[in-house]
């Protein structure tokens, strides 16, 4: 097992450079924190490079990793790393895996567009893996897929559900070639998403956190939904909405 107690060592500026996304497509490598994050890694086929921990944390007797793949370091060298409040103490580096690809379009999809916030782009892949969706389509302008705050409020969906990085314009094409239904969200010429039945495929749009949904993308959709509001809020987070959507439409 290797040790590491500078912070100022090359090999921790180089994790380091991780927590930027100019860093990560760099190396081809990401960084995720915590216990929980490091079990759905190891399970998953995405390949762990090194598990980074400190001597105060406690490696699971069932973790089948091997001692070259082990770093220890200091508590300095951690909080370098670390991104949360309260550091488990234990990090890894993860190497990004091949982009997975749908040739036969089947099943049930959500598709985000331009959602910039990160913890509504992990929350809605979470769901999405909940919720049995078949592969989320993570469109351009979006949070990056392996921002460490994505990778956090996916907690371990991300190792679990297909995620897929693309023009949703063309998506929604092959899609409608495809006969799936495309279903847009949109107040504004919409239908409340009670007046559908489930569906056994559908592709689901959700846009923007100010902006909604692109207006050339809710011209092609099929129909347009939205939930309606009860109360005072003047709308729903993103990916609450999208959570109710998801599982209306696939029930």
């Amino acid at each position: 097992m290797r040790r590491i107690d500078s912070p100022k060592n090359e090999q921790v500026k180089a994790w380091k450079k991780l927590h930027t996304k100019k860093g990560r497509e760099k190396a081809g490598k990401f960084l995720i924190e915590g216990y929980h994050l490091v079990v759905e890694a190891l399970k998953s086929p995405v390949e762990v490079e090194a598990i980074i921990l400190t001597e105060s944390a406690i490696l699971p007797s069932a973790w089948q990793v091997s001692e070259q793949d082990l770093v220890l370091v200091s508590d300095k060298v951690m909080n370098e790393l670390s991104e949360t409040q309260t550091p488990q103490g234990i990090v890894a580096i993860c190497v990004m895996p091949d982009e997975p690809s749908y040739q036969d379009l089947q099943g049930q999809f959500l598709c985000i567009d331009e959602v910039q916030d990160p913890g509504n782009v992990g929350t809605m892949i979470r769901t999405a893996d909940a919720a049995g969706i078949s592969a989320v389509i993570l469109g351009e302008g979006s949070a990056d897929l392996f921002n460490s705050k994505v990778v956090r409020a996916s907690q371990g969906s991300l190792f679990h559900i297909p995620v897929i990085k693309g023009d949703l314009h063309s998506w929604v094409d092959r899609f409608k070639e495809a006969k799936i239904p495309v279903f847009g969200t949109a107040l504004e010429g919409g239908s409340s998403y009670t007046a559908i039945e489930s569906q056994p495929q559908f592709a689901l749009l959700v846009g923007n956190e100010g902006d909604g949904v692109n207006k050339e993308l809710l011209e092609k959709a099929d129909q347009n939904l939205y939930v309606p509001i009860y109360g005072q809020a003047e709308s729903l987070n993103v990916a609450v909405a999208a959570g109710i959507l998801l599982y209306y439409l696939r029930s």
